[in-house]
């Protein structure tokens, strides 16, 4: 006897699956519309202002310029001068802050004594409004009547008053101890939540072979934590960057531009000087820049764990 082979029937396609697709658009719409209208649409509106010489003010022709601001932008060195002010702000906040952060996750790793509370406490900073820590930090930095400077010179580490937000030398290290304080607490929490994600048993076998506990920090801990790592840091970059309501607030930018974040100087060309095309420009300019350090930086530090 001969087997006769039949070729197995065709696959027909479900007719409800259109249907499904349509219903699955329908219920992301209200999530996705609010994004479009409230981020992507201002993002777009805001590149295309960089483009023409848009001035503050009712009934004022709007013209397109091309390159012209952005030419513009070349010889203006005090822009260019807080451009230098905000990577020195950007690199010292994020580097201490994730120093800081790593070693508060590995304290608060460990089994401590009123942990929970600890960990609460760590908290409060992120907690807080921008704007609120502002005010509380320069009333503790206030020079005749904060508690920073009468502590200072009860220990004689200072004869007189200083000035923190209001010297040439110390407001910008002062705002930027600020800036670490502040965004801390989020940074160790990702960092926590990576340690709490390391299999103990690494560490059982690691000690079991002699390792210390530096050894373990630096062939388990770190590389386990490689990823979280890229994710917080990438994002505190840009966080730190684009930071306005605390040095706002802080110092407004003084004394003498000390303190002149790249987004508060537009900030004071689109509102103070109502040129909004310029200030377009400016963060045209630093939206470009930015994606490109963080290109640079994501692909040497994938690269690195491949």
């Amino acid at each position: 006897m001969t087997a006769t082979l039949t070729a197995p029937a065709p696959v027909k396609k479900k007719a409800g699956k259109p249907k499904q697709n349509r219903e699955a658009i329908l219920l992301f719409l209200p999530a996705l519309l609010p994004v479009l209208i409230l981020s992507v649409y201002p993002l777009i509106r805001g590149i295309a202002l960089g483009f023409t010489d848009a001035r503050a003010g009712l009934h004022v022709e709007t013209n397109f310029v091309g390159f012209d601001n952005f030419a513009k932008l070349l010889h203006n060195n005090l822009f260019w001068d807080s451009f230098r002010i905000g990577v020195i702000w950007t690199l010292s906040v994020t580097i201490l802050q994730f120093v800081a952060a790593l070693g508060l996750a590995l304290l608060l790793n460990t089994d401590l004594k009123f942990r929970g509370v600890a960990r609460t406490l760590a908290l409060i900073p992120w907690a807080m409004p921008p704007v609120v820590v502002a005010i509380m930090w320069r009333l503790l930095l206030h020079p005749t009547n904060g508690p920073v400077n009468e502590i200072l010179q009860k220990l004689h580490l200072t004869d007189h008053p200083i000035n923190f937000l209001g010297d040439f030398s110390t407001a910008l290290p002062a705002v930027i101890v600020v800036g670490i304080w502040v965004g801390m607490p989020m940074t160790t929490v990702t960092l926590l939540a990576g340690l709490q994600g390391i299999d103990r048993t690494l560490y059982e076998a690691a000690a079991v072979d002699g390792a210390g506990a530096w050894s373990q920090f630096w062939n388990i801990t770190l590389p386990q934590l490689k990823t979280v790592i890229v994710a917080i840091t990438s994002l505190d970059m840009i966080w730190n960057f684009n930071s306005f309501g605390l040095v706002y607030v802080l110092t407004a930018g003084g004394p003498g531009g000390k303190t002149m974040l790249p987004m508060l100087f537009a900030y004071n060309e689109a509102f103070r000087y109502g040129n909004f095309g310029m200030a377009a420009a400016m963060g045209d300019v630093m939206v470009v820049i930015i994606i490109l350090f963080l290109f640079f930086y994501l692909r040497n530090r994938l690269r690195s764990e491949a």
